[in-house]
Formats: C-alpha cells, structure tokens, sequence
C-alpha cells in the first residue's frame, strides 16, 4: 500500500484514513494526504528534526452550522490565520488545520476548544446539540493523536526536534504600536531555550518587507503562547521546542478582507531561508 501512496502523493493530495495515516508515520514512508474528513492536512516529504503548522490557518465552516452561527464569514474569518500554511509550505514537514477555529479551535482543550461566545459576541442562536459537538471534538482529538505519533516518531529519530508553531493576529485593534512578530514564550523551557529564542527573534527582525513595512520583532509582546498546540507537545515530549510564532496581519487588509499576495510571498520566502538557519542553529546549541 506504502509504495502506491507514495507515488500518488508525489503528484497530488490523497484522502486518507487516521488510522492509515498513523501507519505511514510509523512506517517512515514519506506522503501528502488531507484526513478522510478534511479537518487537516499533513505532507512528510521527509523525515527532520523540525515540523512547520498552522493549526488556524483554515477556514471551513461545516454546513449544518451555517443557519445556526450568528457571526459572518468575515467574522470568522478575521479572526482565523490565512495564509499562513503558505508562508511554511515549502518546508518537508507540514500540518495544517482545514476546518475554521469557529467549528473548534485546535489550538484549545477539548473542554474549551467549541465557542459559546468568541471575540465577545455569542456565536450561536441556539446552543450546540450534543452530537454536532461531539461530531467537531472527534476531528480535534484524531488532529492530536497524529501531532502526537508524529513528534513521537521524530523524537525517536533524532536527539531533539523544533516546531515553528505559526498563527498571525490584528494588530489594528491594538491602540498602541505592537510588533510585526511576536514569540510566546510563557508555557516553554525557557531556562533552556532562552538564548534559541532570542536567537529566532533576532532572525525575525532581518526579513525586509515590501511596501515600507518595518520589521519589528518582540517576545510576549502581544501574545505569550498559552495555546493548547504548545502546551501539548511541551508538556508530552521533553525534548521539543515549540516556537509559537506570531506575525501581524500585515499581508492583508483586515477591514475588507483583502490579501497583499506580494507581501505573503515576501515572509515565504524568506522564511526558506531563515527556518533552515534557525534548524542549524538549534541542532548545533547545547540545550
């Protein structure tokens, strides 16, 4: 089975089951698949000590929720990550989330994962039944339980592995200047990781933008990295380091809508540069 999947997935997505994309992963084949019910995506081109995600970067929002939401497809989508799957995509390792945070958010607990309210507005006219719940929670729990086979099958490979955990948020309602990127820190070894993390904001501060925009970089800044992504894999695998990784929406116009596809490939691009560097750099540090 391995052999023909691998040269389907050379060429193009394949839908795959949870269980049968638990068993690449144990086996090492190297794949591109999207989850049978396209919750996420995840592409091993091959096997490294680092995995680049974007676990809000989707923005499907399941039929039989439409009549029942309060808040618009620009609600949601402002307060989603798009296009952040694109600016890591080049990378051999990539998981990215398909499914809108207002279905359920992967970067919450279980407990907490399925809104009421979000953003201070109720977010649904009805309360949710039990099985459309239950329906969302079943595709959080299986996105875990391939992050966790994946980073298990990584930490076996290699002596430590590094994730470039990416979101982006709006900075126009902030009243006061916040930076272009921004590291959450709070929830990591920083005793141990300190110096790697300053060593990746420092990198961050060099990427030239189009358009005029300075680059500024800062740690817990406006975000200080509390979420679930993070503190699953730290509190799971010792000898990971999650880099949660924040950039301003300053590739998009947040009011309309509107995508600047310049500056998106401006950060893609130069994050192929800098994500490799920032690898090196943390195979090489004695932490």
């Amino acid at each position: 089975m391995t052999e023909g999947l691998d040269y389907v997935v050379k060429w193009k997505m394949h839908k795959c089951s949870i269980e049968d994309i638990l068993g690449l992963i144990a086996e090492e084949s190297y794949f591109e698949v999207v989850s049978e019910d396209y919750s996420f995506t995840l592409k091993i081109e091959a096997y490294v000590p680092y995995v680049c995600a974007a676990v809000h970067d989707g923005h499907q929002f399941r039929k039989s929720l439409w009549e029942n939401c309060i808040h618009t497809e620009y609600e949601r989508w402002y307060e989603e990550d798009p296009c952040t799957k694109q600016m890591i995509q080049s990378f051999p390792i990539v998981i990215a989330g398909c499914d809108s945070r207002f279905e359920y958010d992967l970067n919450r607990p279980p407990e907490t994962a399925i809104f009421d309210t979000a953003w201070g507005k109720q977010l649904w006219k009805k309360p949710l039944d039990e099985e459309e719940k239950q329906h969302s929670l079943a595709k959080h729990a299986n996105f875990y339980r391939v992050v966790h086979a994946l980073i298990s099958k990584l930490e076996s490979k290699f002596k430590k592995t590094l994730v470039f955990d990416m979101h982006s948020y709006n900075w126009k309602r902030w009243d006061r200047e916040v930076p272009v990127w921004n590291l959450g820190t709070t929830n990591i070894d920083n005793a141990r990781f300190g110096n790697l993390v300053e060593n990746w904001r420092g990198k961050l501060e060099t990427v030239q933008l189009p358009n005029g925009i300075k680059t500024t970089s800062k740690i817990n800044d406006t975000f200080q990295g509390n979420g679930h992504f993070l503190k699953y894999i730290t509190n799971n695998f010792k000898n990971t380091l999650v880099l949660a990784t924040e950039i301003s929406k300053i590739y998009c116009d947040e009011l309309t809508g509107i995508i600047f596809p310049e500056v998106v490939r401006s950060v893609e691009d130069q994050l192929k540069l800098l994500i490799p560097e920032m690898v090196n750099d943390f195979e090489q540090a004695d932490a």
